[in-house]
């Protein structure tokens, strides 16, 4: 039986800092950032990108090494990444944005929100510790035991397989590249969140490979944060039930809207 081809994608490229970069944009409304996880093309947030597009104008772009974006050589780190969606927004003329991540993308996210706090207008963490005290004690021992590909759903090195410039052959430089920042990073102390005064929500499945104790504890170290957790979700939260985790970031999302409306006076 023939192997079917993945549905043609409607998305731009640009060049941001050098990089080759490719993007999606729908919707209409206020600039939200969705970042996607390790190994992950915008593929896998179709259905959040769905819901959050009906209040939003949307845009997905795809990181370094990842999905329809060439791997530009050197190590692949949250550092990098986050310089490369600074540079990302700079190239659309993008001046501030809510920033949705998840997991590596959450990652991402809080580093922008640290070092340019003037992009982000709120933050939304899903799925990630900001160290690796966060993690399951399962997830730590598999970081710790060396991880292969086979961690991964095979889906993710499918696509990777179908739509990466660098070709399939690539998979492994650009898993042993990540795998290697994982086993350090991210490594934020608690103590570096109190300057985060960005409105933040922190979000994860209560099956997730991180911990809800530390959710909990990042939560309370923030100037401005809120904490919620879905019911009967893993760490894939945002392909499994992107209804459930859609609901509490659009309520998140639109109080900005409530409180600049009650500030104007409507």
């Amino acid at each position: 039986m023939a192997t079917s081809e993945p549905p043609v994608r409607r998305g731009n490229y640009v060049e941001a800092g050098g990089l080759h970069t490719y993007y999606e944009v729908s919707g209409h409304g206020e600039p939200l950032l969705l970042l996607h996880g390790g190994f992950c093309p915008v593929e896998t947030f179709d259905g959040l990108t769905a819901r959050l597009a009906e209040a939003y104008r949307v845009y997905l772009p795809e990181r370094r090494g990842h999905g329809r974006t060439p791997d530009p050589g050197g190590p692949i780190t949250f550092e990098n990444m986050a310089q490369d969606t600074i540079a990302f927004m700079d190239a659309i003329d993008l001046s501030s944005a809510h920033l949705v991540g998840w997991s590596d993308g959450a990652v991402v996210a809080l580093h922008v929100a640290l070092d340019r706090p003037d992009l982000v207008r709120r933050l939304v963490l899903i799925g990630t510790a900001v160290n690796l005290d966060g993690v399951t004690g399962e997830a730590r021992e598999m970081l710790e035991s060396g991880p292969t590909p086979d961690i991964l759903p095979p889906f993710l090195r499918e696509l990777y397989a179908k739509v990466s410039p660098d070709g399939p052959e690539h998979f492994e430089v650009v898993f042993d590249k990540l795998t290697a920042t994982w086993k350090t990073d991210p490594s934020f102390e608690l103590s570096a969140l109190e300057r985060l005064a960005t409105p933040t929500l922190v979000m994860l499945g209560d099956r997730d490979i991180v911990t809800v104790e530390h959710a909990a504890a990042v939560q309370r170290a923030l100037p401005d944060g809120q904490l919620a957790v879905v019911p009967g979700a893993s760490h894939g939260l945002p392909m499994e039930t992107p209804e459930l985790v859609s609901r509490p970031v659009l309520a998140f999302l639109s109080a900005s809207r409530d409180r600049a409306a009650a500030r104007g006076g409507t």
